[in-house]
């Protein structure tokens, strides 16, 4: 669960969070989008701790992001939209780097490793070094580490930019299981239909504040019976006059 309260970020005279407020419960798949520059971002580094609020709270599992950090970053996995990987680690090193990291043992680490390999098609270079890696394939190892120690929340964003079709198809439905096995998603995405694929429901920041927050069908209602979740947004976040 993801609990945030009146949370506010600014930087200088510049309010990139302006008092917002979320609850996602366990197991929901939440997504979140908005126009360039309205906060997005920078909500996300608070929710993950990267960022510290001026004001409010955010919670993972009741844990308090800042106050307990520790606790609630064990409880939490982020995936950003850039991957980073090690040049002169293989995958392999890499995920059991980040597994002796999170104290799994290192039979069980061994066992996941192997799984994910097979689930994101990672077994054709996971033993290569990771400065030869693609943008995608640096994404799907990166997606592995995340969930190596089974994260009760996953916070993820742009998690489809560089991958192909194929591979856009796997993540999609990794996701979802993660979702229908009790984990909450919290995913960013400009990709319109991809959020109303997968999303129970879509939170839409502009100019720092949460405008909307439903089903794509409560959003076209919200935006005066939009045709599609296109227009919805566009509307809600004054494209359209």
């Amino acid at each position: 669960m993801i609990e945030i309260e009146n949370i506010t970020k600014r930087f200088s005279e510049k309010i990139a969070v302006d008092r917002l407020s979320l609850t996602v419960p366990s197991g929901e798949f939440f997504a979140f989008v908005s126009p360039n520059g309205a906060g997005k971002t920078t909500t996300i580094k608070v929710i993950v701790g990267l960022l510290r609020a001026d004001e409010g709270t955010v919670r993972i599992c009741g844990q308090d992001i800042q106050k307990n950090a520790v606790a609630a970053k064990a409880l939490l996995s982020h995936i950003p939209d850039q991957p980073y990987l090690y040049d002169k680690l293989t995958g392999r090193e890499f995920l059991e780097f980040v597994a002796r990291m999170h104290r799994i043992e290192p039979e069980k680490a061994r066992r996941k490793v192997e799984e994910l390999s097979d689930v994101l098609g990672l077994r054709d270079y996971l033993d290569d070094l990771a400065e030869g890696y693609s943008h995608g394939m640096k994404q799907r190892v990166v997606i592995a580490s995340a969930i190596l120690h089974e994260p009760k929340v996953i916070v993820v964003d742009e998690p489809m930019v560089g991958l192909d079709p194929r591979s856009v198809r796997v993540v999609k439905d990794l996701l979802r299981d993660l979702s229908q096995s009790g984990a909450t998603i919290f995913m960013s995405t400009h990709t319109l239909n991809v959020a109303e694929e997968l999303a129970g429901r879509i939170g839409i920041i502009d100019r720092g504040r949460m405008v909307a927050v439903g089903t794509a069908d409560e959003l076209r209602r919200a935006s005066g019976g939009a045709k599609g979740l296109e227009e919805s947004f566009l509307r809600l976040t004054a494209g359209e006059e």
